[in-house]
């Protein structure tokens, strides 16, 4: 009878009993352990012999002593293996005590250092030891707390003067949108004055027309002619509260003119009458031919007047923009009895209904 090992009768014992079995599937299998080659224990010596021999740079080293410094100062000195702590609680120091002599309330009985510090405004004693401050500069001990006061006034000071601006900028913008809204006023009362001025000349020379009785016979010798013909005005005589507008229209229609007859002009002396060879439209009369550019050039040449110097306009225009629309509205008030804000010319030198003078006084 052949006899089974003890291990052998104590799994089954196990097996028999219901216990669990092992979990063959989660096993960890460890790798055998080579012997070390001659070539690799060769290697391993070289790098440690490499690794002793390396002198760290100056960088590396104080890179190190600040990783030290900063674990010790990290770390508390309450610590047993502390040797200062040990000397401490060989005199009867205990954990969670503080140092330092506790105030009193006059009567020599010691009280708890919050309420001391509280009715007497004393320091409570000191719990845990000072922490250390490492100073890296070569300043001095006040410097960083005057340079923190210089930053904090000098951020002061920026604020104040980004406000300042952003004030001053609404202020600047508000000033330029009014002067724009003043300027078009002024060219608008100018346009009306002009308007006006015309409107009235014109009366005056219907009504001496109509009471000359040899106007016939004038016209038959040539006077009247030259009374009837284009009265072209110069700007000198123009009234200076809108001359600057009709000095600027001359201009704007002088560019005009000349761009005209620079397009409408012959590129050559060859053909003075440039066009398509074929091209024969019987239909097309003298005025389609004016206005399609066909015919001859005959715009009338605008007189001008030599440039000069006029005094009483620059005058005028440096003036401020509400002075010259004061100007103008109180001329036209007077002159034609009208109310640029009203926008209405009254029938009496009262003007009755008119609010005032000002814009103010129409809101």
């Amino acid at each position: 009878m052949s006899r089974q090992p003890s291990s052998a009768i104590r799994a089954g014992e196990k097996k028999a009993d219901g216990a669990e079995e092992d979990d063959y599937m989660s096993m960890t299998i460890s790798e055998p352990q080579g012997k070390e080659t001659f070539t690799q224990r060769k290697l391993r010596k070289q790098r440690m012999a490499e690794a002793r021999a390396k002198v760290p740079s100056k960088a590396e080293r104080a890179a190190e002593d600040a990783a030290r410094r900063e674990a010790a100062l990290s770390s508390s000195i309450l610590d047993p293996s502390n040797k200062g702590y040990q000397m401490m609680a060989k005199l009867g120091f205990k954990t969670g005590d503080a140092l330092g002599k506790r105030a009193s309330t006059g009567n020599g009985m010691a009280t708890k250092p919050e309420t001391a510090a509280t009715a007497y405004n004393c320091i409570q004693p000191h719990r845990e030891p000072l922490s250390l401050v490492i100073k890296e500069d070569r300043g001095g001990i006040g410097l960083d707390n005057e340079k923190k006061r210089k930053f904090r006034d000098e951020a002061g000071e920026a604020a104040k003067r980004t406000k300042a601006e952003e004030v001053e900028y609404r202020d600047r913008m508000r000033l330029e949108r009014e002067e724009r809204r003043t300027e078009a006023h002024v060219h608008a009362a100018q346009k009306i004055t002009e308007g006006l001025d015309s409107s009235a000349e014109e009366q005056i020379d219907t009504t001496n027309t109509a009471g000359d009785p040899d106007l016939g016979a004038k016209l038959d010798t040539g006077v009247a002619a030259s009374r009837t013909r284009s009265n072209i005005k110069r700007t000198a005589k123009i009234n200076v509260l809108y001359r600057g507008l009709v000095r600027e229209r001359e201009q704007n229609e002088q560019l005009l003119l000349t761009r005209h007859a620079l397009e409408t002009s012959s590129p050559s002396s060859f053909f003075p009458n440039p066009k398509l060879p074929t091209y024969d439209d019987s239909i097309l009369d003298h005025e389609d031919e004016q206005a399609l550019g066909l015919g001859q050039n005959n715009l009338a040449p605008v007189e001008q007047e030599p440039d000069e110097d006029d005094l009483e306009l620059d005058e005028f225009n440096a003036l401020d923009p509400h002075e010259r629309l004061e100007k103008l509205v109180m001329y036209l008030r007077e002159e034609h009895r009208y109310c640029f804000w009203c926008k209405y010319q009254y029938e009496t030198e009262e003007m009755d209904g008119c609010p005032g003078v000002t814009e103010e006084e129409h809101d």
